[in-house]
């Protein structure tokens, strides 16, 4: 293979890994060279980088694994970014059915629309979709419905460590999906819109 090839290879396997990053002994095995090989051409690709102005990444090792990063000259815009209100906010639909799997998982749909009292299906695929809830699992019996509960996104949205730091609920008898409550934990969200 040419050079060009394994650079792309190389550059291909950092992005997939994320902020996971990759070490010198993973790299050369996933792309069986030696590690002084892949050394080298971990230093090409750092070098291309670093002369080219125009480009928005960065190579660096970081806690002995090798990463692809943003340019520290593009942090404004990615504060910008992030400082940018979400457009798509969850509707109340979403936000009372995200609530109850929150408090009540591992949790099944059935389960779901009995405590809030009508069908969760699309609120179910938006929070799936923004990747605040997931499939945990399979509860036991017949039909072996799937289990729903929260994500790491979703501890990382709402600045939350784990999930003991929720909100507490009340001592009533009610659900806790209830209008004062959702609203209590998911205030930033709140939209009309799906």
């Amino acid at each position: 293979m040419e050079i060009v090839n394994w650079l792309g290879i190389l550059e291909s396997l950092l992005f997939a890994a994320g902020d996971e990053g990759l070490t010198l002994k993973q790299l050369a095995k996933v792309m069986d060279i030696p590690e002084y090989r892949a050394d080298e051409l971990l230093n090409i690709l750092k070098e291309k980088y670093d002369q080219d102005e125009n480009r928005g990444i960065t190579l660096i090792q970081l806690a002995g694994t090798y990463q692809l990063v943003t340019k520290k000259e593009n942090a404004i815009y990615l504060k910008r970014l992030v400082e940018t209100p979400n457009q798509a906010a969850l509707s109340q639909a979403s936000l009372e059915t995200l609530t109850i799997i929150a408090y009540k998982q591992p949790i099944t749909k059935a389960e779901i629309e009995d405590i809030r009292g009508v069908k969760t299906e699309r609120p179910i695929q938006t929070l799936v979709a923004k990747g605040l809830i997931q499939e945990v699992g399979r509860k036991e019996g017949m039909g072996r419905a799937i289990l729903y509960g929260t994500t790491k996104e979703f501890l990382d949205y709402f600045g939350l460590k784990d999930l003991k730091e929720l909100p507490p609920l009340s001592d009533s008898n009610e659900e806790p999906y209830t209008n004062e409550e959702a609203d209590l934990f998911f205030n930033p969200l709140t939209d009309e819109t799906e």
